[in-house]
């Protein structure tokens, strides 16, 4: 199937009446669904396998079967919704076919989409400024990593992407009490592994080089 080149009357169209034209014979218009889901179910999936190859691979299975199934879908919940539970399901399908208890805790490579939130700064930033940015986004990026599975779904569905309780409370088929501990749970996780890493670092208030120099050349000048 030849990719579609998405134009105005397309890029206004509702997930529902997109999925409605496909069914009516519109396969080309999937692309729309697609595109507009992709860093969503990338970000979630990822929660759960961090092979950049397996995420891909559960990520195609999931748009496939999704394919299969749209005759099913229902209007009582949002594609995206849908989407995710499907996702979730092949992911935890692939961890459990490779035999993994527990989330792999690694350091993740720097993500480049430009969805990721980034500081806001209307003037242009200096090289130590941009360099200062991408080693923060690749710390955080890193601290998330370290959270469990189930803790980390939860954080990148609400955090990040920015769905609501009940919302992820239906794709994890879990009460929103227990999808609000959760959420609690990865935060104060989160805080406490920062603090860790900050009061480690070498260098800490660290008042040398230039300033050092500076401030002894001042006072010896005035003795």
């Amino acid at each position: 199937m030849e990719a579609l080149k998405i134009k105005r009357p397309y890029t206004g169209l509702s997930d529902f009446d997109i999925i409605y034209r496909i069914l009516q014979g519109e396969k080309a218009l999937y692309e729309l669904l697609l595109r507009r889901n992709n860093q969503k179910l990338y970000r979630i999936v990822r929660a759960y396998l961090q092979d950049g190859n397996e995420v891909e691979d559960v990520m195609q299975n999931t748009y496939l079967k999704a394919y299969e199934k749209l005759h099913q879908f229902r209007q009582n919940s949002s594609f995206s919704t849908w989407l995710i539970r499907i996702g979730i399901n092949e992911a935890l399908a692939k961890v459990k076919e490779k035999g993994k208890i527990r989330s792999i805790q690694q350091a993740s490579k720097v993500s480049t989409s430009s969805h990721t939130p980034q500081m806001q700064n209307r003037r242009q930033l200096s090289p130590e400024e941009v360099m200062i940015q991408k080693e923060t986004k690749y710390l955080i990026e890193k601290l998330i990593d370290l959270l469990d599975a189930k803790h980390k779904v939860v954080f990148i569905m609400k955090e990040i992407e920015g769905l609501s309780i009940r919302e992820i409370s239906d794709c994890l088929n879990l009460s929103p009490s227990n999808v609000k501990v959760r959420l609690h749970r990865a935060k104060a996780t989160l805080k406490t592994k920062l603090f860790e890493i900050q009061l480690h670092q070498e260098g800490l208030f660290e008042f040398g080089h230039g300033k050092c120099d500076r401030l002894v050349a001042t006072v010896m000048k005035q003795i």
